[in-house]
């Protein structure tokens, strides 16, 4: 019996990651010729409703697991930054009354024209008003960079951070070829990771904004997970020093 119940388990798409938290991992997508994997999060909110963070491609297999573990109630969907937004419209159409969160920057892009947001993640307009997931989930922004900011949150009850694309660590059985070699140079190989070069560059005038936000994911939240949109997570319980060394050029 428990031999086939791992099996079912295998076939999933939604990976439980830790109490109220699962991951699915999705297809490949295009970025500049290169080959990312996808991945997203669905966290069980305290009130039953469920908050999704950059959703892949809504298949009738994920929403029917959905269904069957009572997350289909979405009220929630989120994005990290302005190049997660392949499959909002998709995401909307099916959760038409779901609040659709914009990072810094996405909302004003054409590429997003006939998605509805409906609030910006970003408080520095003035709005100190909490978002309605707060108790539940904590955010902080890396702000300081010319070309993107990123929005990353904290799953309070699984002491899961979650990061875009700020921190990508592969294996090294997927770094092959010229494009391996780019990937290897960019120090994005292996269990510490980093962040893309030429984005690390557009930080250069605002590192101090960015080693704030840093310092709240490290000294306030201390988290012992990681979920990462490309590469491998951290459920070990060594989340915290992860994200200190990939992130040390801060």
């Amino acid at each position: 019996m428990q031999v086939e119940e791992r099996r079912q388990q295998e076939h999933l798409l939604l990976q439980a990651f830790g109490p109220s938290i699962w991951t699915v991992d999705g297809p490949e997508v295009s970025f500049f010729g290169f080959p990312y994997p996808t991945r997203m999060v669905i966290c069980n909110l305290a009130d039953g409703s469920s908050w999704v963070w950059s959703p892949i491609a809504l298949t009738d297999q994920l929403y029917s697991e959905m269904k069957g573990m009572k997350l289909d109630r979405v009220e929630h969907i989120v994005s990290p930054n302005k190049i997660h937004h392949i499959f909002l419209k998709q995401w909307q159409e099916k959760f038409p009354h779901a609040c659709f969160y914009s990072p810094p920057g996405l909302s004003c892009r054409k590429v997003v024209e006939g998605v509805r947001f409906d609030k910006e993640l970003d408080y520095s307009d003035g709005n100190s008003e909490k978002h309605a997931f707060y108790e539940d989930i904590e955010q902080v922004i890396f702000h300081g960079s010319f070309f993107m900011e990123e929005v990353v949150f904290f799953h309070k009850l699984s002491k899961t951070v979650i990061f875009g694309d700020l921190i990508q660590r592969f294996p090294e059985s997927d770094a092959r070829g010229w494009k391996g070699m780019l990937m290897w140079i960019d120090g994005l190989v292996g269990k510490r990771g980093s962040t893309p070069r030429e984005w690390r560059l557009s930080f250069m005038c605002g590192k101090d904004k960015a080693r704030a936000a840093l310092n709240t994911v490290l000294e306030e939240w201390k988290p012992e997970q990681l979920v990462i949109a490309h590469g491998e997570c951290v459920a070990d319980g060594t989340a915290t020093e992860v994200v200190r060394d990939a992130l040390s050029w801060i």
